[in-house]
């Protein structure tokens, strides 16, 4: 791994870098500000952020050789704009695609890691109305750069939270959770009693979506890889509320419905690995069931057989949260979030993960690289 290291003023090169971080393109239409772009501090405003500490890639590539921690100046605080303290920020799967630059939808570079995360209002520009300092906020639509300890943005950009939310929830409450909840209601028509079945159910997509069923009657069929510590797998899900919890080994029969017992056949299927275990899924759907792919882990494409659609006439659909979010109204999302923040605090939707010091970057991020082995979803905490 490339070591972590400081920005130096003395560096021309890198003080040009540095001028662009502020500009980054984001999921919203609102502006971002650089000391730069505005050119000159305007006589009406006086404030501007702390200097801020942030991860920073000039180019695409392997994670771990184009990251690095710079110190980035203070930024201009303008009327529109909100200056938040960033206080922790997941490193995601899509996080770490859009630095190898195979994400769809990545930013300008130079530019900032993350895209997800929750911080502390610290300054507001003299026409903000809504947010005051202290206030709990999100980037909500998603915004790339919350891998800083300062963001400046427009005040647009910012969802105001419980301030009671736990910080390692309201972190990482914006993309896995959003992900599970919206595959539940816009593909089929769910009824309490009826059944879903899914892949990669340990994930944290898988999660939730075992919990979010859970709260509405709905019962969950899960499929698990096989692997060392598999049992106790089974045993933490069915702990969140999962009905049955299978190894891919266990589905090598050719009824794999008589396993179900008194349970519905699934209407719905989830799959977020692809290959054999895509197949797994279908196996279990009911005649006229559909099956959503939201991801694609195993790299290995799904295979359909022909009497499959016709005789048991399946649907197989996509899924992209980033879509559903560009379609859908500001408000909508928001509120989606704060029905999600109640599960949370209801006790109805729990997750693991790894809270890890910023300075310990590089550590947090080799963990989600998988050279360490399995750990939970890292978050930084600033």
């Amino acid at each position: 791994m490339a070591a972590v290291a400081r920005a130096t003023a003395s560096s021309r090169a890198l003080t040009k870098s540095l001028s662009l971080l502020s500009r980054l393109p984001k999921l919203s239409t609102a502006p971002t500000h650089s000391a730069r772009a505005l050119g000159i501090v305007r006589a009406f405003s006086a404030l501007v952020s702390p200097p801020s500490r942030a991860v920073v890639y000039e180019q695409q590539g392997p994670p771990d050789a184009v990251t690095r921690v710079v110190e980035v100046p203070p930024v201009l605080v303008k009327e529109n704009d909100v200056c938040v303290r960033m206080l922790a920020a997941p490193i995601n799967p899509s996080d770490i695609n859009s630095i190898e630059g195979v994400y769809p939808v990545r930013p300008q570079l130079p530019a900032v890691g993350g895209r997800e995360g929750v911080g502390e209002v610290h300054l507001v520009g003299s026409a903000v109305k809504d947010l005051s300092p202290g206030d709990l906020v999100i980037p909500s639509p998603l915004s790339f750069g919350t891998w800083q300890t300062y963001i400046v943005k427009d005040q647009s950009v910012w969802q105001k939270i419980d301030k009671n939310s736990p910080i390692e929830y309201a972190a990482t409450i914006s993309i896995n959770p959003p992900t599970a909840l919206r595959m539940l209601e816009d593909f089929t028509s769910l009824e309490p009693g009826d059944s879903i079945v899914q892949n990669g159910a340990t994930s944290m997509v898988g999660r939730c979506l075992i919990q979010i069923a859970k709260s509405r009657g709905i019962h969950s069929i899960n499929i698990i890889r096989d692997r060392a510590g598999s049992d106790e797998a089974k045993e933490a899900l069915k702990k969140l509320g999962a009905e049955e919890v299978f190894t891919e080994s266990q589905l090598e029969i050719k009824n794999v419905k008589s396993l179900l017992g008194d349970l519905k056949d699934p209407a719905l299927g989830l799959n977020c690995v692809g290959g054999n275990a895509a197949s797994l899924v279908m196996k279990f759907l009911r005649r006229g069931g559909t099956m959503v792919t939201y991801g694609g882990m195993s790299k290995k494409p799904i295979t359909v057989s022909t009497s499959s659609f016709i005789f048991k006439d399946l649907s197989l659909r996509g899924f992209w949260l980033h879509n559903w979010m560009s379609s859908n109204d500001v408000i909508g999302c928001r509120r989606m979030i704060d029905h999600l923040l109640e599960l949370v605090q209801d006790g109805k939707l729990k997750y693991e993960t790894e809270l890890v010091p910023f300075s310990d970057f590089h550590i947090a991020l080799d963990k989600s690289l998988g050279k360490l082995g399995s750990y939970p979803k890292q978050v930084l905490k600033f």
